[in-house]
């Protein structure tokens, strides 16, 4: 009999396969001692020698499967193995406890992991944490000749089963073979959840109790679109899945046409459906899929990416490569947005209770100006390249705003004395994210130029809940009454000023959201590449009045984002009827 579990549908697709168990194996051994110690300290080194062969080949295929920045992440695990202080102190455990190898590794990578993992609010330490921890493994298996889970040796069609994935498992995965990815943890922001769109595999992630439920070679159904997983199903299951597998292929071929095609509503408004990008590989994908703009570039990843400030020279490049790549239209910019879950090592910032709300973003922009002048300089170089927007993060009152417009202002104009004119066409606007400036939106509509609404935090935000924990993952409400009424008060005040509302969070890919957005008038959605085409198709077929009839009746009847949900497809349907 077959059995159905639920989880959080974040890459679209249907998946039918046998379940792959991705679950490490348990790496058990003795502690000894041992009178020869040479021969453990070269095991030892073996061991490492041998991971780091492994790495380079896993980075390889990184390189090939997803780009250099997902790749970036096993140099640093090549790093790790090849620190000759971590070396040294295994090797000086061997000799002075005369320990066996195993015990020693193990050891001395628990103490950096601890020391790592207990560095509070330093979200950037506890990655490394579970890098030590991740490289430990790896060379524990190759001393006890245990071999680990390997998904590039895969060779027939799976759907992955896993607790999490880990950026050495994703790049490991081969499309041809991997059907669907289904996990016990994580959310909509999730690694698992990023990659896989990436990727273009169906996935259902923070399931809760999958590996637990799930069988080695199970018959499984993942259901990419509705967040459902059905295990060992029916044939009449089966059937009927893949008559659904089969329509959804044929709509993924329609969006492909769509590339060329205007991004404008079935009653001819037109709008702009924008890409989120990080890193300069992000432009060509969002070139591919005939992105209108970049509605985002989070430039922190130039910070995150360097082992000190990048120059302004640095910055300059790669604003001006951006640019350059969207053929004049519109790029935004966001100025570093550091702190928070993305610290960096060579910028010490002040120990937080709570690092979310604390000294980050413009925060930092305005108190340490030699940095954000710097970035403002650059930005203000490249704008001569195109169409370049400057968005300021996390603005909370308008004094900040004003400031930060101020040090812009002053740096043009310093820049204005050897080049005249030059940043003259930069607007410059302010993320939406935090809800006194979403509350107050119709004064800052009055001296920004455009908004860009980040949902992803205002939603956290707004309901005190953690976007990152799972167990209050139930809060992350993008249809909620209460976020679509702060949503649209933002969007009118834009509008009320003739000025452009834009959304950049995940909800601006959100076929669920779409229609709503559409009938507030939302300017621009900006979202991952990979949501464009299917946003646009979806956009052609919905006209502006019937969206908007849909806007004013969920928020005078709707109480909660489940009704928000059925009235928004109960309309629709009617309307395609």
């Amino acid at each position: 009999m077959s059995k159905k579990i639920t989880g959080i549908p974040v890459s679209v697709g249907i998946g039918i396969a046998q379940a792959y168990l991705l679950v490490a194996p348990k790496l058990k051994f003795k502690k000894q001692l041992v009178t020869d110690v040479n021969h453990e300290i070269r095991r030892i080194h073996n061991s490492f020698a041998s991971s780091i062969m492994e790495l380079e080949k896993i980075q390889a295929l990184a390189k090939t499967n997803l780009g250099d920045d997902e790749a970036s992440v096993f140099k640093a695990h090549i790093a790790i193995l090849s620190d000759p202080d971590m070396i040294k102190e295994i090797e000086a455990e061997i000799k002075n406890d005369k320990v066996n190898a195993e015990q020693a590794l193990t050891d001395v990578t628990e103490r950096f992991t601890k020391t790592l993992a207990t560095m509070k609010n330093n979200n950037y330490m506890q990655e490394r944490a579970s890098d030590v921890k991740d490289v430990s493994i790896r060379a524990l298996s190759h001393l006890l000749g245990t071999k680990l889970p390997d998904l590039a040796a895969v060779n027939r069609p799976v759907v992955v089963v896993a607790h999490e994935l880990t950026p050495s498992d994703t790049s490991q995965m081969n499309r041809q073979y991997i059907k669907g990815i289904i996990t016990d943890e994580g959310g909509r922001t999730s690694h698992s959840a990023i990659m896989s769109r990436t990727l273009r595999i169906p996935a259902v992630v923070g399931t809760n109790q999958a590996t637990a439920e799930i069988s080695n070679g199970d018959s499984i159904i993942l259901d990419g679109l509705n967040g459902i997983v059905i295990v060992n199903p029916s044939q009449n299951e089966i059937k009927q899945y893949q008559k659904k597998a089969a329509r959804f292929a044929v709509q993924r071929a329609e969006w492909e046409k769509m590339v060329n095609v205007a991004s404008r509503s079935k009653d001819g408004k037109q709008f702009e459906i924008a890409a989120n990008i990080g890193t300069l590989k992000d432009v060509s994908d969002a070139v591919k899929v005939g992105a209108d703009a970049i509605g985002l570039f989070r430039t922190e990843f130039l910070y995150m990416d360097n082992d000190s400030l990048p120059t302004e020279n640095q910055q300059f490049t790669s604003y001006k490569q951006v640019v350059q790549a969207m053929a004049g239209k519109p790029v935004v910019i966001r100025t570093m947005d550091i702190g928070g879950d993305k610290p960096l090592p060579y910028l010490p910032l002040p120990e937080e209770m709570n690092p979310f709300l604390g000294y980050r973003a413009i925060r930092i922009s305005l108190d340490r100006q030699n940095i954000f002048r710097t970035q403002l300089r650059a930005l203000i170089r490249a704008s001569q390249f195109g169409q370049l927007r400057i968005m300021f993060p996390m603005i909370a009152t308008l004094d900040e705003f004003r400031k930060a417009k101020q040090i812009f202002i002053e740096e043009k104009q310093k820049l204005q004395k050897e080049t005249p004119g030059i940043g003259n066409n930069i607007k410059v606007g302010i993320m939406v994210e935090i809800p006194a400036a979403a509350v107050f939106a119709d004064q800052f509509a009055k001296e920004v130029d455009f908004f860009s609404i980040g949902t992803n935090d205002l939603i956290q935000y707004s309901f005190a809940a953690d976007r990152g924990n799972d167990a209050v993952s139930y809060l992350y409400q993008p249809l909620n009454p209460a976020l679509l009424r702060l949503i649209k008060h933002v969007i009118d005040s834009a509008h009320k000023e003739g000025k452009i509302a834009a959304m950049c969070g995940e909800m601006a890919g959100d076929p669920r959201a779409l229609p709503l957005l559409l009938g507030m008038g939302l300017d621009e959605y900006s979202m991952s590449a990979s949501s464009i085409l299917r946003s646009r198709s979806q956009m052609r077929s919905l006209t502006t009045d019937q969206c908007a009839a849909i806007v004013d009746e969920v928020l005078a009847k709707c109480q909660t984002a489940a009704e928000v949900e059925m009235l928004v497809n109960q309309r629709l349907a009617g309307r395609t009827k």
